[in-house]
Formats: C-alpha cells, structure tokens, sequence
C-alpha cells in the first residue's frame, strides 16, 4: 500500500467563489492522478495581500488603507466557528466554503489540507483548515504570531488549536500537524508539534526564498516526519485586486488566473522531503502546478527514522517532561525516564494524553 503526497502551488483568484472553483479543480486533478492527501499553500481561501501597507505608518492611518482593508474582509472566509478561540464549534451559518470543502473532498477522496483567511467579526485570523473525505473538517488552527507587518491585518491566533490531527489515509493512521510560514522558525512550536508525534508536517507558507527550502529540511531531520512545503506562485496579474500594483488581466469563462503576463512577486519554491532530509519532490520554481510524491508507510518510513532521533514525548532524544507529569508515571506508562532536563508545557493545549 502507498500514500501520494501533493502540493498545489496555486495563486489565489480574485473573487473567493472563483478561487473555490480552482481548489475544486486542482483537487479533481489531483484525484485523477492517484493523489491522496493535497496541501494548498497559507492563506490561499481569503488571499495573502502580498505588498499591501493598509495605509499604515507608525501613528498614522490613510482612508484609502481602511478601504483595502474592507476589501481584503469582504474576501475572508466565515466558517461559523463561535468559539472564541477557533477551536471548530460551527454553530452559525458561515458562508458556506465549510460545505463546499468537505463536498470536494468526499466526491474526489482527497483528504484537503488548504491555508485560509477567517474571518471572526472585523478580525481576521491566518489559519489552516484539515477536510478528512469522510468526516468532513476534522481540524483548524490558527497562526499565533503574525509576521511583520502581517500583524497589521491578522489577529493572535490561540495557542489552543496547536493540537495535531490523528487521521487515517489508505487505511493508515497518519498524525498530522501544521505549522504556518514563520512559525517554522519558532523552535518551542515546533517542538509543541514533534511532542504530538506528527509524521506528516504540512507547512504552507507565503516564503519564496531559497532559504525556505533549506527549513524544509532541517524540519524534516529534527522531527524525523515527512514535510510538506506550499507555496503560492503570484505574479501582478494575479494579486488582489486591492492591492496596489495589481494588474488588471481578462479571465475567460471556465479558466483560472495563473499569473501568465506578470511580473513575479512570489516565485514559489514548494517542496516535499522524507524523515531523513531526502528530497522527493521540488522545489517548484517559477510557475503553477501540482507537486507530488508516492511513498510507502508513513510509520514505517518514520520509526525507520527515529531509531537515532526521537523527539516526541518520552522519546529517546527528548530530555523533557510534560509539566504536571511525574517521572515514575511515566515510567509505568513504559516512557523512557530520561526526561530530566526540561519542562515542557503549552497553556491550555493537553499534551499528556499523547504518545
């Protein structure tokens, strides 16, 4: 039995219904050639504003700014998530994209991993959304640390949604974990995601350097998983159309906007690599497509990997115990006891009931 992996490296259309009916595309795609679970790249339902300013300076703000503001919120996504934190309590209508996303991934049985803009009153939030084929959305977390002049137009996602996702693909039981952009260099995050025991790290991002690249690799070797880096591929044809320097482009009924004609602002970059920092697909550089790899056992080629670097809880490479648990029930438990240099712990995330 084999598990194929894909990335869509995609740019965000320019209305959310349009940029739908392209994930829903990409998606039967993907089916098409055998793909099991697909990871589109951070904010691709909402849109990444790449180069907007809002209008902002320090102690100033302009009319215009305010304005592409709402623009950029008209474009977000209402899940009907009342929780306060974004723990997935769906309880309010919502716009109905959480309907259409779990329609694709049943109809195509593509398990959809997708980066969206949520929208909660006027805040809006960067986050990662799971559509399991078969139980719909099983999953959502938000981004805890915008960067940079992100944090101007999202809000602090809650640390509480940094819980991995146990699922299972082609009848394995696969531990998935998201960490968007620069939360990958965010050490104690990363270390929040490895404790969980995550085997398949999806990483979307908006970082187009060659640097990224080499993070994707030192992830997949400190936490012995196999990660998936997704990108956007923009160029000025196919940014936002609030956003200055946006080029207007003619789309014809029944295509999509894939950035033909434009200067590149984002050239991409996505990139999947096994436990042991091997390459097996990308980096994708200078245009759209679908990104693929076929392996074999996800826990096979994993434990395989961990034999000399474990660093879950109670692994042999740990050194850490989770705050409140004691070393002698852990060792009960049959953990290994070495957990004596550090205390682990994440407010409001329960991470003792892993393994």
């Amino acid at each position: 039995m084999t598990i194929t992996l894909a990335l869509a490296q995609y740019p965000t259309q320019r209305t959310p219904a349009k940029t739908l009916d392209l994930l829903e595309s990409v998606t039967q795609k993907a089916a098409d050639q055998g793909v099991d679970l697909l990871l589109f790249p951070e904010a691709f339902l909402g849109g990444y504003p790449r180069t907007s300013s809002f209008g902002a300076a320090v102690g100033g703000r302009t009319e215009a700014g305010r304005e592409e503001f709402y623009q950029y919120w008209l474009n977000a996504i209402d899940l009907g998530d009342v929780d306060q934190d974004g723990l997935g309590r769906y309880e309010a209508a919502g716009d109905g994209t959480r309907e259409r996303l779990e329609y694709i991934a049943k109809e195509t049985g593509v398990f959809i991993v997708t980066g969206i803009v949520e929208k909660a009153g006027a805040t809006l939030f960067c986050a990662v959304l799971f559509v399991d084929p078969e139980r719909g959305v099983v999953g959502k977390r938000r981004k805890v640390m915008p960067t940079g002049t992100e944090r101007l137009c999202w809000g602090v996602g809650s640390q509480k949604t940094l819980k991995a996702i146990d699922v299972e693909i082609k009848g394995e039981q696969v531990t998935l974990g998201a960490a968007i952009c620069w939360e990958n260099y965010m050490p104690l995050l990363r270390t929040t995601l490895y404790s969980q025991g995550v085997n398949i790290y999806l990483a979307p991002t908006a970082d187009a350097r060659e640097t990224w690249v080499a993070t994707m690799q030192h992830i997949a070797m400190e936490g012995r998983a196999f990660v998936m880096g997704c990108n956007q591929y923009v160029t000025t044809t196919s940014l936002p159309h609030y956003v200055p320097g946006a080029k207007a482009v003619e789309v014809k009924e029944g295509e999509f906007n894939l950035g033909e004609g434009g200067e590149v602002v984002s050239g991409g970059g996505s990139v999947i690599f096994d436990p042991l920092g091997k390459c097996l697909a990308g980096p994708l550089w200078g245009e759209a497509g679908i990104l693929k790899a076929t392996i074999g056992s996800v826990v096979q080629e994993t434990i395989r990997g961990k034999m000399d670097m474990d660093t879950a809880i109670g692994g042999h490479y740990a050194r850490y115990a989770v705050d409140g648990a004691r070393d002698e029930d852990m060792m009960a438990d049959g953990w290994d006891s070495r957990s004596d240099v550090f205390n682990f712990s994440v407010e409001g995330l329960d991470l003792q009931t892993r393994r």
